[in-house]
């Protein structure tokens, strides 16, 4: 008992999930699985902001 009203949510979320319709960027999904990137990413990319998180790499994998 008591399982009613959770189960009734994941019955809604998964018959939402199912029916709705999504908007899918395929370009972006192809380059994403591809590992290839657009140009205008790398441009929002800062240096600093960079050198910031390098501090947090491994040092065995360079």
């Amino acid at each position: 008992m008591g399982r009613g009203r959770a189960k009734a949510k994941q019955t809604k979320v998964a018959r939402d999930l199912k029916y709705r319709t999504h908007e899918t960027d395929f370009g972006a999904l192809a380059n994403e699985l591809h590992g290839q990137t657009s140009s205008d990413d790398t441009d929002k990319l800062d240096p600093d902001e960079l050198d910031k998180w390098s501090d947090y790499s491994d040092s065995r994998r360079d």
